[in-house]
């Protein structure tokens, strides 16, 4: 029973309440067996929601909860989501949002027990379009049902799936700090005065726009180009080593700013380009009821646009007096973020793994791993071998990346390059243990380097765009603490990982080790670092107690 009123007052309460339920809502009503039913007016939480008043139905499961609790929920009962009915309605009525929407009615049930959906949808509009704004009491008085049934059993799976999957999570992060420290204190090794990368350094550049046409599928690429300027003959001359960045979903070619200047500033050349199909300005417009979704050709459209990319400028060489002589083909890396990560990914050889999408895309699959939902979109393509490799990269940084279904193993071990996998611990986008941390076991190239980033969540290194293309509705909560020093290690990282992995600089591997890391590390996004990581010890470390 205290189990219960626990996951009740809080745990199934707020996460149901999350939900979205509204159109004339009286109580909230769950059935406990053995102890009965239990139940809530909606009354109780608007009053306690807009005085604070605790009343006497409410104090029943006020009593078993923290103040601390309670203050957090009438924060959440009173927040407002400035979302529009179109915007809803565009998501709810797309493949994945009524893949989200049908899970949470196996929660969020109607009166006479049935699968919440369409009241689900219907209140979400409705509330959109009141002149309040959208919030969860709206959704309460706007569901079709006088009662807001909730399914307890599988409510508590949810609950205690999503308990696991932190633990886990938690403990895997913990472990390989721990194992990282004492590599460090057993190698005794002293940070070398080693001059500081997150510095910028010594190379002015410029920025050269360019407007890519590819006719064949109709795709236009909005691309900049940030590229070094030199002033000594002592700074190095061109050609410069390119690299490519590539932005995750309902992004933009501004969302990396900081790295590409930093990356300019040390003697790289760095294209910045816009996927069309998923970039912010797509994502508007869906919003807006102008255009449709993402499509699953997504997934393949994305490693071309760079080929495409590439091409171009090695034309553009020959003929923009801009370029010539400037761009070095021979040494291309590229970077990018969540959707990005997979793009650079596959264009270093990662293959699409159709057998393992359809193992983890299976309807009656409840994984909590939010990153399916995109990844399973590719197991609507044709399955056959697509050929994304582009021999001309030589080196890969994938931050965030969704490898686990649309690449699986042995999609991920034919990607045989240099790479870096960068991992926040707060990531719940693309769950880190999963998406990360045990794909990097698969890489199989010696050169490789796992930067975990404790607190980091999904959106923690990507740059405020300047064009305020922050299209998607985040809440303030989930974009983490503040992210300036993240910014500086990406940085450096950077700047270390491809002059040793691109250029063969022996010198700069000293950056990629712990030691360093932990000189540059600052509260509460705590830096580490390691190369050697295989399944089987993932695996004790997972199994762990």
């Amino acid at each position: 029973m205290k189990r219960f009123l626990k996951y009740l007052s809080l745990g199934l309460l707020s996460t149901v309440l999350t939900a979205k339920p509204g159109l004339s809502a009286e109580r909230i009503s769950l059935f406990y067996p053995p102890f009965g039913e239990f139940s809530l007016p909606v009354d109780s939480l608007e009053t306690f929601a807009k005085e604070g008043k605790v009343d006497s139905d409410l104090q029943f499961y006020a009593q078993r909860v923290t103040p601390e609790q309670l203050t957090q929920l009438r924060e959440f009962l009173q927040q407002r989501f400035k979302v529009t009915p179109t915007l809803i309605s565009q998501v709810t009525y797309s493949p994945i949002g009524e893949q989200v929407l049908q899970r949470l009615g196996n929660i969020v049930q109607t009166d006479s027990r049935q699968n919440g959906f369409y009241a689900l949808r219907g209140a979400l509009i409705l509330s959109a379009a009141q002149p309040q704004g959208l919030s969860v009491i709206n959704v309460l008085r706007n569901f079709p049902s006088t009662n807001v049934r909730l399914n307890f059993s599988e409510g508590v799976r949810v609950v205690n799936d999503l308990s696991q999957l932190t633990r886990t999570r938690d403990k895997v992060f913990a472990s390989l700090q721990q194992d990282i420290l004492a590599q460090t204190i057993i190698a005794n090794q002293n940070v070398p005065q080693l001059p500081d990368l997150r510095s910028p350094g010594k190379f002015r550049w410029q920025i050269a726009t360019f407007t890519l046409n590819d006719p064949q599928r109709d795709r236009t690429l909005p691309v900049d180009l940030y590229l070094p300027q030199t002033t000594t003959a002592s700074q190095g001359q061109p050609p410069f080593p390119l690299v490519v960045i590539s932005h995750g979903i309902a992004s933009d070619r501004y969302s990396f700013i900081y790295l590409a200047e930093h990356l300019a500033s040390y003697g790289f050349a760095v294209a910045v380009l816009e996927h069309p199909g998923s970039n912010a300005k797509r994502f508007e417009q869906y919003f807006a009821g102008l255009a449709g979704p993402p499509q699953p050709r997504e997934f393949i459209d994305r490693p071309l646009d760079i080929k495409i990319l590439l091409d171009e400028l090695q034309r553009l060489e020959q003929s923009d007096s801009r370029l010539g002589g400037k761009l070095n083909f021979q040494q291309v890396a590229a970077i990018g973020q969540s959707f990005g990560g997979y793009t650079v990914l596959s264009l270093g050889g990662a293959k699409i793994n159709f057998s393992q999408l359809n193992q983890e895309c299976n309807p009656e699959n409840s994984s909590l791993n939010v990153s399916l939902l995109l990844q399973c979109e590719a197991n609507q393509l044709p399955p056959q071998d697509y050929q994304l490799q582009d021999s001309r990269i030589k080196a890969v940084i994938a931050i965030n990346p969704i490898t686990s279904a649309v690449f699986g193993e042995s999609g991920i071990s034919q990607m045989k390059l240099p790479v870096m996998v960068v991992a926040g611990s707060q990531d719940i986008f693309a769950p880190p243990v999963a998406e990360q941390i045990r794909p990097f076991t698969w890489f199989p190239n010696p050169n490789k380097d796992l930067v975990l980033i404790e607190n980091a969540t999904h959106f923690t290194l990507i740059g405020d765009s300047p064009q305020g293309n922050n299209v998607l509705p985040v809440p303030s909560g989930l974009l983490g603490p503040e992210r300036t020093a993240a910014y500086s290690y990406l940085n450096a990282l950077s700047v270390a990982f491809l002059q040793a992995n691109l250029l063969n600089r022996a010198e700069y591997r000293a950056y990629l080790q712990p030691t360093y890391t932990q000189s540059i590390s600052r509260f509460p996004l705590n830096l580490s670092i390691l190369q050697s990581l295989n399944n089987e010890e993932l695996t004790r470390i997972v199994g762990r107690k």
